[in-house]
């Protein structure tokens, strides 16, 4: 019998059971973490800005009702002078003069010797025109006709200053005088009530931009081109029939030297330019012809030359102090005529300036060259 032979057992060691490691994380350095606590500090203060100024809470809390206790007291810091701001310092104005544009009630101006119309609404800013409506009663439309010593109303404003009737209605008024109703009712001083508007219980009323005719005050010579002035029509100053010495061109020159006005400009009741121009200051003729007036005149003129210039128009030159011509005289444009003044009906010193075409009066400025 055979024997199987065996191996010998060997003693296996069991294999060890390992895990596997993981490679070693490098430890966070200060740069990394000082960034991010930097970064979350920045956060939190963007945080606490936006709720704490908040535009929309701003808003909202804007339009709510602020409750304040009627009897709060708020103690306030106690000035010291270190904090005094010396700049607010001021002392107080005696100065009562009102600024212009501000007054909205009629005053009286008390007219002294040397006073005119022109100087009076200069002085208050006003149009001569206005003064003259607002004192009708007095002056009847003449600047010339002042005394010293009179009380006359001043308008607040440019336009008509009227004292009521009976029967006047806003819309009557207005119509008559060319204004607006509702810059009568708007205006301050006349004290209505915009919803039921009415001059009753008023007696005087201003109307702001009203006008009227005014009547001239100085009556209109009559003149013939070609036939010269008459001493019957024209006064003591006209000539007889004269015969043209010169004849004008029609290029018609200033006849003063200002250029400015010193008075009315031409309307419907002023039919010239006043001119500015000093006692003694020469006039000039403002084309050639020939002198059919010269002299004192009694209509308002004062001293007075006429000119005809033989082509249908005349030129007149009033209030005059002296005269250098004489009736009949051939005088060239530019000639020295006389000298201005404050003859006859006037207001102060000036040179009154018309034009005449074929016995109808011409504003002057159409025709002045320079």
């Amino acid at each position: 019998m055979t024997t199987k032979k065996t191996a010998p057992k060997v003693a296996v060691e069991p294999e060890e059971q390992t895990t596997p490691v993981k490679p070693a994380q490098p430890a966070p350095s200060w740069t990394v973490i000082l960034s991010w606590v930097g970064t979350l500090f920045l956060v939190a203060i963007l945080l606490a800005v936006l709720f704490r100024f908040n535009p929309a809470d701003r808003e909202k809390k804007s339009h709510e009702p602020l409750n304040v206790a009627s009897d709060a007291q708020v103690e306030l810091p106690a000035l010291t002078s270190a904090q005094a701001d010396y700049s607010l310092v001021r002392a107080a104005s005696l100065d009562t003069t009102i600024p212009e544009g501000v007054r909205h009630f009629a005053i009286k101006h008390t007219v002294e010797e040397g006073d005119s119309i022109f100087a009076i609404a200069k002085k208050y800013n006003l149009k001569p025109e206005s003064i003259l409506w607002a004192n009708y009663d007095l002056l009847h439309d003449d600047p010339t006709y002042l005394n010293p010593g009179w009380q006359l109303t001043i308008p607040p404003t440019d336009g008509i200053y009227y004292k009521l009737k009976e029967g006047d209605t806003l819309e009557k008024l207005a119509e008559k005088y060319y204004a607006n109703v509702d810059d009568i009712i708007s205006w301050p001083s006349n004290h209505m009530d915009i919803t039921t508007p009415s001059v009753a219980g008023l007696e005087y009323v201003m109307i702001p931009g009203g006008y009227r005719e005014i009547q001239s005050w100085i009556v209109p010579l009559a003149y013939t081109s070609g036939s010269g002035a008459t001493r019957e029509i024209a006064g003591p100053g006209g000539c007889g029939s004269t015969n043209y010495v010169l004849i004008g061109s029609t290029a018609f020159i200033w006849p003063a030297a200002q250029y400015d006005l010193s008075g009315f400009d031409f309307s419907s009741y002023h039919l010239a330019i006043d001119i500015a121009a000093g006692v003694g200051d020469a006039v000039y003729a403002s084309d050639s012809g020939t002198v059919v007036y010269a002299g004192w005149n009694d209509s308002g003129y004062g001293n007075l030359v006429v000119i005809d210039h033989g082509n249908g128009y005349e030129t007149l030159y009033a209030h005059l102090s002296q005269v250098y011509v004489s009736c009949g005289q051939g005088v060239y444009r530019g000639g020295v005529i006389g000298a201005a003044g404050n003859t006859g009906r006037s207001f102060g010193s000036h040179l009154h300036f018309e034009v005449r075409l074929n016995g109808g009066f011409v504003n002057p400025w159409s025709v002045l060259g320079y």
